[in-house]
């Protein structure tokens, strides 16, 4: 099998492991994960090389299956999943990739999960000043028929100091700014899944081109990077 794709196996243990999420299983298909597991990665180290043709991509982060369960109601010891982040290199590309294989719930994500404080006061004083741009990046229709809607969490009135009756409060409430797409378990097990989250990724490019403008400037347009 090709790491371009990814057999039928990787799925199939991942439902039978969300079926038996206990150690005594697990222990007794090391072997099996094992094999999975490094199907897994190099399904992700080739996809990090394809994303390396049209971005610079800093790393790429596998997240361990197993879980920690200290401060969880949830004990179940394993993730029945694979997971990993593609990281863009930096000061002046902003913005993250993440790639989740999971049974019925696979899917990709861009965008940015947990900005902190000062990234979100700036984003949020460009919606105030003029939030047309961004509407027109994330509106535009070849790319809202890959991507959707822009997604996260958000506060539910006005963040401290904004309007809650300004124009632009469904934006500026927000504190997450991701995109999402979902993929079926039949797309996952395709010949052209790789090319295809390949494909999304590329296509998220001008958001994260108008993010980073955004995030490594003032309200005047001066850079911020020395």
């Amino acid at each position: 099998m090709s790491a371009n794709t990814l057999s039928k196996k990787v799925l199939g243990f991942l439902s039978r492991l969300k079926k038996n999420n206990n150690r005594e299983w697990f222990a007794e298909h090391k072997k099996e994960f094992k094999e999975v597991e490094s199907e897994a990665k190099a399904f992700y180290t080739d996809l990090l090389e394809k994303m390396k043709e049209h971005d610079d991509i800093e790393k790429l982060k596998m997240f361990r299956i197993y879980r920690d369960v200290r401060f969880s109601k949830d004990k179940t010891p394993y993730q029945p999943h694979f997971a990993g982040s593609f990281s863009r290199a930096g000061a002046h590309l902003r913005g993250g990739y993440y790639l989740r294989i999971r049974p019925g719930e696979s899917f990709i994500a861009a965008g940015f999960w947990e900005p902190n404080k000062e990234d979100i006061y700036r984003i949020r004083k460009e919606f105030e000043i003029d939030a047309a741009p961004f509407r027109k990046v994330i509106n535009n229709k070849k790319f809202k028929s890959v991507w959707g809607d822009l997604v996260g969490e958000g506060v539910k009135t006005a963040p401290k100091g904004f309007s809650k009756e300004d124009p632009n409060i469904d934006l500026i409430r927000k504190k997450q700014f991701i995109f999402v797409r979902n993929f079926k378990d039949s797309e996952v097990n395709a010949a052209g899944f790789m090319d295809e989250v390949n494909k999304s990724f590329k296509a998220i490019r001008p958001y994260f081109d108008m993010m980073s403008e955004i995030l490594t400037t003032d309200l005047n347009g001066q850079s911020l990077l020395k």
